[in-house]
């Protein structure tokens, strides 16, 4: 459909806002919204910043106040109809006499859809569709969790130029600069749960958990990753294109705003809703790590800093705990040793074995279906996603990377490539179940961004007839 010009800039710009919750709502979804009161005028805008918080339309009609009546509200998913830890948002657009809504993509969440009917059935206007594609790909980590039941992944990797991750002897430090290192430690902060498979346990005893990397002391071109940072980041509001990809890749401020003095601080509502536990998402432990762990302070000012003008209110500052991504070990025969890093406790871990392994190993073990000479990864993404692990950062070597490959399980790839040669050495990725060169994965890129004197590549597989998905 044509999509008049301002309905295009507005959602854009909804969509920008949408992409500041990233890493701080799950398992709720990013959703940005911006309000016009009856004449045209920008009234109000809002996203939604963290699970158990506001939601976006709601923060945004709070701004415009009376302005909202007889107004436009435009929302990148759609407004929810059901009461969980907040109230139905098509009830809010209702009760503030919206007379129109233009939504970007449809809620597949039985449980929350429904809003645009309840609308349309009060006699305000609906319009679906606009902006769609750009409104999936900022969200589209819940848009898979909640599409297909499993957890979102995103297999990051480094390498040289000649495609290597480790020299024959293999060692791997560094491959990479000091800053992509420590835009790797800052999109971490920001998965839900960090993956590695044991040979990485084995080989390099990884802690997996997400750092501030000073003066390059820190960090791995091995560890995992999140989605790629700030560092390069689309203008949204200057290509309204549905096919653009706006702040996808970026990790805006959540504490930031553009206009402090135009709106309310979303994040001094209430606390977030961080779970603990080793069977729980993410985790909490009473103190930041010592050896430089992140807190929450820390990890949204990792995710993009914090803004000089706005104070911190309490769900910015929790006095109980902090969250930290779950650690998963994918580890068929269950060799983890009993002393690995990753099973301290700076973070809860789950280590995925196969169910019919005998082990001793005291740890919290998620027992999984054989397939392919290892586990099944399709149960292991359908039991992360039951324990609401929207977002997953694959992290490890070659052999488990493909795996995910060949099964289908790769949503998004990020590569660091450094201008180095091996000429020898270990290859990013191992057996992709491709045999011929008609058989090799497609992907298409997202993004090319300098990091330092390294380049940060951010693509996604095409789907291809007779391949798994």
């Amino acid at each position: 459909m044509e999509i008049p010009e301002q309905d295009a800039a507005h959602m854009a710009r909804a969509v920008e806002l949408a992409g500041r919750g990233h890493g701080t709502t799950s398992p709720n979804p990013v959703v940005g919204c911006v309000v016009l009161d009856a004449a045209g005028a920008v009234a109000g805008e809002g996203f939604h910043a963290y699970a158990g918080g506001p939601h976006a339309e709601v923060v945004a009609l709070a701004q415009a106040g009376e302005r909202a009546r007889g107004g436009t509200a435009y929302v990148t998913l759609e407004p929810c109809d059901h009461t969980g830890r907040t109230g139905p948002c098509s009830r809010a657009l209702l009760q503030a006499g919206v007379a129109r809504v233009v939504v970007a993509v449809a809620d597949p969440s039985p449980k929350a859809a429904g809003g645009a009917a309840r609308l349309r059935a009060a006699g305000v206007a609906v319009t679906m569709g606009v902006l769609a594609g750009a409104a999936e790909r900022v969200n589209e980590e819940w848009l898979t969790y909640a599409r297909l039941g499993r957890s979102h992944v995103t297999w990051k990797f480094a390498a040289t130029l000649d495609g290597r991750s480790a020299a024959e002897d293999g060692t791997s430090q560094w491959i990479t600069s000091a800053e992509a290192r420590a835009d790797v430690h800052r999109l971490r902060a920001a998965s839900d749960a960090i993956v590695a498979g044991i040979g990485t346990v084995l080989a390099d005893d990884p802690r997996l958990t997400a750092r501030p990397v000073i003066d390059g002391a820190h960090g791995s071109d091995s560890g995992p990753s999140a989605r790629p940072g700030p560092s390069a980041r689309p203008d949204v509001n200057a290509r309204p294109d549905v096919n653009a990809r706006p702040d996808v890749n970026a990790r805006p401020d959540v504490n930031a705003r553009p206009d402090v003095n135009a709106r309310p601080d979303v994040n001094a509502v209430s606390g977030p809703n961080a779970r603990s536990g080793p069977s729980a998402r993410p985790g909490l432990s009473s103190e930041p790590d010592p050896d430089g762990d992140l807190g929450r302070n820390a990890r949204l000012d990792l995710i993009g800093g914090s803004h000089p003008d706005v104070e911190l209110g309490p769900a910015v500052r929790p006095a109980a705990g902090v969250r930290t991504p779950l650690r998963v070990v994918v580890d068929t025969e269950a060799r983890t040793p009993p002393t690995a890093r990753a099973l301290d406790d700076a973070a809860p871990t789950i280590v995925a074995v196969a169910d019919d392994v005998d082990t001793d190993l005291k740890a919290d073990l998620l027992r999984l279906p054989r397939r392919d000479g290892g586990l099944d990864l399709h149960a292991l993404l359908r039991e992360l996603a039951a324990r609401e692990v929207v977002s997953v950062f694959l992290e490890g070597g070659p052999t488990l990377a493909g795996s995910f490959m060949r099964q289908g399980l790769i949503d998004r790839v990020v590569a660091y490539v450094a201008p180095a040669l091996l000429g020898s050495g270990r290859a990013a990725l191992g057996a992709a179940g491709v045999q011929t060169i008609g058989e090799l994965h497609r992907l298409t890129f997202d993004e090319i961004s300098p990091i330092g004197p390294d380049v940060r590549l951010t693509a996604r597989p095409i789907a291809q007839p007779g391949r798994e998905q």
